[in-house]
């Protein structure tokens, strides 16, 4: 995995793949290196499916009411 893409802080300019809310969560997926991005209500919805899926599971929601 490129360690500059796990590196990369999520901040405003990233949406949620599912409702286009301020994501929080990043997912780059093992099979395919595709990336998802989820708010943190999304994140949690999908966290037991994508889980096993996943590369990387990148988790800013510290960072929610900041």
């Amino acid at each position: 995995m490129n360690a500059t893409l796990e590196a990369r802080e999520l901040n405003a300019t990233h949406r949620c793949d599912a409702c286009g809310a301020q994501a929080y969560v990043r997912v780059v997926l093992e099979s395919t290196g595709g990336e998802l991005l989820f708010c943190a209500h999304h994140a949690r919805a999908n966290e037991e499916k994508l889980r096993p899926l996943a590369a990387t599971w990148q988790d800013e929601t510290q960072h929610i009411g900041a």
